[in-house]
């Protein structure tokens, strides 16, 4: 039996490391390119646009996370607290713009804002207005108004984090405050909602970061953009890659910050006393605030761009594009749903093998193999065309005819990398569920690691497994710069011929794929919403 315990026990850690090496391997290789000779280009690219490269990064990140920081709290404040008409419709409906990918988002509202566009060709009409000298007007393609297009469609991460924690704190806290006659929201409900505020805003600050649609559409020169026109633009990967670690210092100063916000554990009561905020019913003029404040952000970030997509959609004609319609439904339902698959029986794989056994050098090991969410897609493209590479001179060093570089699989494992944070935390809330010490029970009544695998674990965690599959779907399906640099010669799909009509000022042939990828995403968001939003029963006010 000791024996047999310690070979189990070795080949999961075997299994474990052997994942966590392949997931982690493209983070690896951008490090090994960036080590490569670059000649003067990148010393070039230092002394000349660098410093402008990671000033406009820092400042998209600061305008949109203010933007979703102000919408967010606001509106978890406004549904925790007040009784008003419309709430329980609110609480659903303000997630909706999490559906929306940011480059949609800047697609519909440039058409709708710009000088040719109806509501300037309006103004101009009912004013007299003939040129643009003649009155001043919000510019869209600017990094205010990429900003404003990332906020609109961010703040509910930090929406969905702050209604949780306010509705998790127990509601000794705000007794105390009423009993001190101290305003509620700034002395009881923001400091305690801090760490929330963080966890939400440190994501809503990686998605801006990541974000490569929206930029290179406005041309605000972040280095994400610096990215793809070192590589493609200059032909240097290896320079785009020495970019990209400076985007990796602040992606790991992001990481600290959601991990330090989520350390902050001694806000929550752990208490048997009731949770939440005491509900109170608002006067005339504090419902219309209410509305005023859940209607805003949900119009803006979700109702007026889908509509104007929508309207665009209306004159589709298909005789007028080079690409066929049930080509794009084929190649991102088949891409999506690979890596879907590909993530859950990886991710599977890494929670059975790291938190079934508790083991902790297993736990620090499966947790590392998913930070490649927190990187942006340029950069983790780079790692993996590497991979691609070093594995393609392996095969021709063999006489094997396998061609790595370009193809489907090589994709399907940059999306793998990506979003596996996704599917391994669906399994890792699942199977802390489930009673300890299930695997050895089973394997102590004579089945083997495989045999328990399948016939105890996995049905368990069945619904988790579906969930995460899911949101991974919807999450490739949405994902632009990693499907735009690793496709396949001539694959395209909703979001990268969305992208190219998009920038070629044809909005009107990308608005159809554009919805596709909107109405792919509205029930996950709903799915995260209801999950989120489980919680006790609020106690009104006395």
């Amino acid at each position: 039996m000791p024996k047999q315990h310690f070979s189990s026990a070795h080949i999961r850690m075997t299994l474990l490391c052997v994942l966590s090496v392949i997931i982690l391997s493209p983070i690896v290789m951008i490090v090994m390119i960036a080590s490569e000779d670059t000649g003067d280009l990148f010393s070039h690219l230092f002394d000349t646009v660098l410093l402008r490269y990671i000033v406009n990064t820092l400042l998209l990140m600061v305008g949109a996370g203010a933007i979703a920081v102000l919408f967010g709290v606001s509106a978890a404040w406004v549904v925790c607290r007040y009784q008003f008409w419309g709430r329980g419709v609110f609480e659903l409906l303000l997630v909706l713009p999490a559906a929306m990918p940011a480059y949609l988002v800047a697609y519909a509202y440039t058409d709708f804002l710009e000088y040719s566009g109806p509501v300037q060709t309006t103004l101009r009409a009912i004013f007299g207005w003939k040129t643009a000298q003649d009155y001043a007007f919000f510019e869209i393609r600017s990094l205010s108004g990429a900003a404003v297009m990332m906020g609109l469609v961010l703040y509910p991460y930090v929406y969905l984090m702050v209604r949780t924690a306010l509705r998790q704190t127990s509601s000794s806290f705000f007794e105390v405050g009423m009993m001190s006659g101290r305003p509620l929201f700034s002395h009881v409900a923001l400091p305690l909602s801090r760490p929330a505020i963080f966890a939400g805003l440190a994501v809503v600050l990686m998605e801006v970061l990541s974000d490569f649609g929206t930029v290179d559409y406005f041309a605000v020169e972040t280095l994400t953009l610096g990215i793809f026109n070192a590589w493609i633009g200059l032909g240097s990967i290896a320079s785009a890659a020495r970019i990209a670690l400076f985007a990796c210092l602040i992606i790991g100063l992001l990481i600290f910050i959601e991990l330090m916000a989520r350390s902050r554990k001694s806000y929550a009561n752990q208490s048997a006393s009731h949770s939440g905020v005491p509900v109170i019913r608002p006067t005339g003029l504090q419902g219309a605030i209410c509305l005023t404040a859940c209607i805003t952000p949900v119009l803006f970030g979700f109702v007026i761009p889908a509509s104007i997509l929508a309207s665009h959609a209306t004159g589709f004609d298909a005789g007028s594009v080079y690409f066929s319609l049930a080509e794009l439904v084929v190649n991102s339902l088949m891409l999506s749903a690979l890596a879907a698959i590909m993530v859950m029986i990886a991710g599977a794989l890494l929670v059975v093998t790291s938190r079934l056994y508790y083991s902790k050098p297993g736990i620090v090991l499966s947790q590392s193999a998913v930070i490649g969410y927190a990187f942006p897609g340029t950069i983790l493209a780079i790692g993996v065309l590497g991979v691609a590479g070093v594995l393609d001179s392996f095969f021709d060093a063999l006489s094997v005819d396998v061609l790595l570089t370009g193809s489907l699989s090589m994709l399907v494992f940059g999306l793998m990398v990506r979003f596996m944070a996704v599917g391994f935390g669906a399994l890792t809330t699942a199977i802390e569920k489930m009673p300890p010490h299930m695997m050895e029970s089973s394997q102590l009544l004579g089945k083997g690691f495989f045999s328990s695998l399948r016939r105890v674990i996995l049905p368990q965690m069945r619904t988790a497994f579906l969930v995460g599959a899911l949101l991974v779907f919807v999450d490739s399906m949405k994902e632009l710069p990693l499907t735009l640099l690793l496709r396949p010669f001539s694959f395209e799909t909703f979001a990268t011929i969305t992208y190219q009509y998009a920038k070629d000022e044809m909005i009107e042939l990308a608005a159809l794929p554009a919805l596709f990828i909107i109405i792919a995403g509205i029930f996950p968001v709903f799915l995260a919403n209801q999950a989120l939003g489980k919680k006790q029963s609020l106690q009104p006010e006395q």
